[in-house]
């Protein structure tokens, strides 16, 4: 389904597909859904496509409901064994089933210009971490931002600045993490960013994603 770009690399790369990795479940605070649907319908005005884990519940359904109740495009993936756990297909008109979470993982990877993080659980904190750490490793320049709604991705920043202080993260083994404290600021954030990436930057070659 990924196709290698061929555009000069001095062209910078659009925006077409942000890849949002939020929680099944809603959380606590109304504020999260909240974000989560303010999210999903600036993206639909901006004529930028949602591409997602695919489920129906929580903070996944509500970005997804709102892309599409905007007159947006949404692209759900998810792996067969979760298709009934979150109900999958109900806000996705593109949905791809994967066998499994590695495959999902890398089609979401594929198909995405940039990925931003929602309030969720630990699956959210690893797909948000795997992303990171392909990019510390110079696999990919696509922007990554964590939406810090109402402080929460702010103990994750903090064990980051921990990591560095304690030469874990050493110098040349930095990455452009992103943080928008506002859902208005992501896209503006993510437009900004890919000024500095070209389409050639953003993709992985497929050899080396297939050993990931």
């Amino acid at each position: 389904m990924h196709i290698q770009s061929m555009t000069s690399p001095e062209i910078p790369a659009s925006l077409a597909r942000i890849c949002v990795y939020c929680g099944s479940g809603p959380g606590n605070d109304p504020a999260f859904i909240e974000a989560a649907t303010a999210l999903g319908t600036a993206m639909a005005k901006a004529g930028i496509e949602l591409v997602y884990g695919g489920g129906d519940m929580g903070m996944m359904g509500a970005v997804a409901d709102a892309v599409r109740r905007n007159g947006g495009s949404v692209i759900g993936i998810i792996p067969e064994f979760l298709l009934n756990k979150e109900r999958a297909g109900f806000n996705g008109e593109g949905l791809i089933v994967t066998p499994d979470m590695h495959e999902r993982k890398r089609k979401m990877f594929e198909l995405a210009d940039a990925f931003v993080a929602m309030p969720g659980g630990v699956g959210t904190l690893e797909e948000i971490v795997e992303q990171m750490t392909w990019a510390q490793l110079g696999r990919h320049k696509k922007p990554i931002l964590l939406a810090n709604v109402k402080g929460f991705w702010e103990p994750l920043h903090a064990l980051l600045d921990h990591m560095k202080a304690l030469a874990f993260i050493r110098r040349g083994m930095e990455f452009e993490l992103l943080v928008a404290d506002e859902v208005s600021d992501i896209i503006p954030k993510l437009r900004q960013a890919m000024h500095g990436v070209s389409e050639e930057a953003k993709d992985m070659p497929p050899a080396v994603a297939e050993k990931l």
